[in-house]
């Protein structure tokens, strides 16, 4: 077969360089998972480079015919992989590479559990500043029902150590009681994400209306103090949950994709359970950090010292889930 070889490479290489791109993709990223129309779009560039090799002429271009001849190999082997590529089993691995792949893979349900728990921040903080009375049914917690002075007060002047020989046991607690609010985040995926925005949405009115007491009050250090080092990796983690859930919510709903409902749900179902443990494993941190720190204050810890750590810790997690586990580029 003659071609107008210029012509036809001018034409054709395009979809080569696409069709290179998804498999550099799949072969850094082994656990990535494409969509639907993802799939097809690579099976056709596959078969149109396929059918390009078949055109060429065996002594014309032999270095565009070898690189042809590897890419339609590697295609061929991705297209046809039979192993398991769930990812690596190294649990370091799964966690700083696989959990942080998985949050960005999902990154619109995490905005919209921000976004949830910000309109129940903002609905709970002005609720308390219209009408003070509405703490005590607000507020699920006694400590937080009295004034915000007189806790303070206390905190500061008390020299006793309350939590003394009872660190463990209270950081256990913590862990247990966020664990069971992170998975009913996920289960309530189950009600199409209703159940899942509801209770978002009531964490940001105890976030709210609880940062509006201290606020008002002119305690913002102690406030900042007592919740950051603790606070700035239990709430994302929480967030990660509603994310899990949301992400439950879309597959039964469907919206875009005409596969069944139980294939659907077997395709996100090792996404779930990947976010939802990374989610178990930042709440252990986020308990051990609130039962040996967050409860004391000054002048045990300094404030500063304290809002520092949990800034810190905020950033370092944001630039882990952003950033860990993406492929090196080859400069």
């Amino acid at each position: 077969m003659i071609i107008d070889l210029p012509r036809f490479l001018a034409a054709e290489r395009p979809y080569w360089q696409k069709l290179e791109i998804v498999l550099q993709k799949l072969e850094a990223q082994p656990d990535v998972r494409l969509s639907l129309e993802e799939t097809k779009d690579f099976h056709r560039l596959y078969e149109r480079t396929a059918a390009d090799l078949a055109r060429m002429d065996t002594h014309s271009e032999p270095e565009t015919r070898q690189f042809l001849e590897n890419l339609v190999a590697r295609a061929y082997g991705e297209i046809h992989e039979t192993r398991n590529r769930q990812g690596p089993r190294n649990p370091f691995a799964w966690f700083f590479q696989t959990f942080p792949r998985t949050f960005r893979r999902h990154s619109r349900a995490f905005v919209l559990s921000v976004v949830v728990t910000l309109v129940g921040s903002f609905f709970g903080a002005m609720t308390l500043s219209l009408d003070p009375e509405a703490k005590s049914i607000i507020t699920p917690f006694p400590h937080l029902l009295q004034d915000p002075g007189d806790r303070v007060a206390g905190e500061e002047n008390s020299m006793e150590d309350r939590l003394k020989g009872l660190k463990s046991s209270f950081s256990a607690q913590l862990m247990t009681h966020n664990t069971n609010v992170s998975i009913l985040a996920l289960a309530l995926g189950m009600t199409y994400g209703l159940g899942t925005v509801i209770l978002l949405f009531y964490n940001g009115v105890i976030l709210g209306a609880v940062a509006m007491d201290y606020v008002a009050a002119g305690q913002t250090s102690f406030l900042l103090g007592w919740l950051l080092p603790h606070g700035s990796v239990e709430i994302p983690a929480i967030l990660i949950a509603g994310q899990a859930g949301l992400v439950l919510a879309h597959a039964l709903i469907g919206r875009g994709d005409r596969n069944p409902i139980s294939a659907r749900l077997r395709a996100i179902g090792p996404d779930i359970m990947t976010l939802i443990f990374g989610v178990a494993l930042l709440l252990v941190w986020a308990g051990l950090v609130e039962a040996f720190l967050s409860q004391y204050h000054e002048p045990v810890f300094p404030y500063s010292a304290k809002i520092g750590m949990g800034l810190i810790q905020l950033a370092l997690l944001a630039l882990f889930l952003l950033r860990s586990g993406t492929p090196k580029s080859n400069s």
